[in-house]
C-alpha cells in the first residue's frame, strides 16, 4: 500500500494539544472506540500505510458503558494531562461520554480537555454541497483511505457497522459521496417490529452467510438478511467501480465485515479505519 500523501509527523507540543497526551474517540451507534495517538513519524505501526500510530485500544458499549471502565482506561492510556478528540454519529452516546470525561477530570490529579471533531478538521476535500451534514464516520474513513490507497487510484470504502456505508474517494483523494443502507441487525429488527409473527433475531454472529434454504423461520430470516446485505453491498461496490473506473481499490472495515469478505475479493481490510481518520484530524490539529 503506497499512500498518496506524506505521513504527518505528530508532535503534541503545538496546536490544541499543548503537550497533553492525545486521546481519540470514535463514537458509533453500537460501540465507542478509544485509542491513544502516539507521537513521531506516522505509519510505522500501521504497515507503513501512512496512517498515524495508535495504542491502548479499548471498546465501550455506546448505550451502556460503565464509567469505571472508562476511568481504568484513562489511567492506563493517559495518567497525565490529556485532550480527547471526539468524533460521533450518536449524539446521545457522545454526550454521555463527554459528561463522564468531565466528571472524571474533576477527580483526577491531571485535567482532561475535550473537543469535537468536525469535517473541517479532516485533511479531506469534500465534493458535496453540505459537507457539515455528512456523517463524520464516513468522512473520517475517507480521510484515512486517501492515505492508504495507491497514489492516483480511486477507492471504494465499505463500512459494515450498524448502518452500512459504501463511499467513493476519487483518485486525487476527494470525497464524492456514496450510499447508506441498514446493517443486518437493523434489517432483522425491522422485520420483527414491522410484522406480527416474525421473531427478533438475537445473538446472530453475522460472521458468515447463513445457510440457504433456511429450515426454520429464524434461519429463513437470517438467510434473507445475510444474502440481502451481501447482494446489496456487492452491487453498490460494482456501481462504484463503474463510476470510478476499473482501477478502483476496495477498502473494507466494520465489525461484521467477514459477512461480505468473500464477495469482495482483493479488498484491503482495515478494521479501525474510522478511528485512524479521527487520528489524522488530531494530528492535523496538533501540528498547525
Amino acid at each position: 500500500m503506497n499512500g498518496s500523501h506524506k505521513p504527518p509527523v505528530i508532535r503534541a507540543g503545538r496546536g490544541i494539544c499543548s503537550g497533553d497526551t492525545i486521546l481519540i474517540a470514535d463514537v458509533g451507534n453500537s460501540r465507542i472506540k478509544l485509542a491513544r495517538l502516539e507521537e513521531g513519524e506516522a505509519g510505522a505501526a500501521a504497515g507503513g500505510s501512512g496512517l498515524p500510530v495508535v495504542s491502548h485500544r479499548q471498546d465501550l458499549d455506546s448505550r451502556q458503558f460503565h464509567p469505571d471502565n472508562l476511568a481504568r482506561w484513562l489511567v492506563a492510556a493517559a495518567p497525565g494531562p490529556a485532550v480527547v478528540l471526539v468524533a460521533s454519529v450518536s449524539e446521545g452516546a457522545a454526550t454521555r461520554l463527554e459528561a463522564t470525561l468531565a466528571a472524571l477530570s474533576v477527580t483526577r490529579p491531571s485535567p482532561i480537555r475535550q473537543r469535537r471533531v468536525g469535517h473541517a478538521d479532516l485533511p479531506l476535500a469534500i465534493s458535496l454541497p453540505a459537507p457539515e451534514r455528512v456523517g463524520i464516520d464516513r468522512l473520517a474513513a475517507a480521510a484515512a483511505a486517501r492515505h492508504v490507497k495507491p497514489e492516483g487510484k480511486p477507492a471504494i470504502v465499505v463500512d459494515c457497522g450498524t448502518a452500512v456505508t459504501v463511499d467513493l474517494v476519487a483518485g486525487d483523494g476527494t470525497f464524492l459521496g456514496g450510499a447508506i443502507l441498514p446493517g443486518p441487525q437493523l434489517m432483522a429488527q425491522a422485520l420483527a417490529s414491522g410484522t406480527s409473527q416474525l421473531p427478533a433475531l438475537v445473538d446472530i454472529d453475522w460472521a458468515s452467510i447463513p445457510a440457504m434454504p433456511g429450515r426454520s423461520t429464524r434461519d429463513a430470516i437470517a438467510a434473507g438478511v445475510g444474502y440481502g446485505v451481501c447482494g446489496a453491498v456487492t452491487r453498490l461496490v460494482a456501481e462504484g467501480a463503474r463510476e470510478l473506473g476499473p482501477d478502483a481499490v476496495t477498502i473494507l472495515t466494520g465489525g461484521w465485515r467477514a459477512l461480505v469478505r468473500g464477495s469482495l475479493p482483493g479488498a484491503i481490510e482495515i478494521p479501525d479505519i474510522v478511528l485512524f481518520g479521527v487520528a489524522l484530524a488530531a494530528a492535523r490539529a496538533c501540528t498547525r
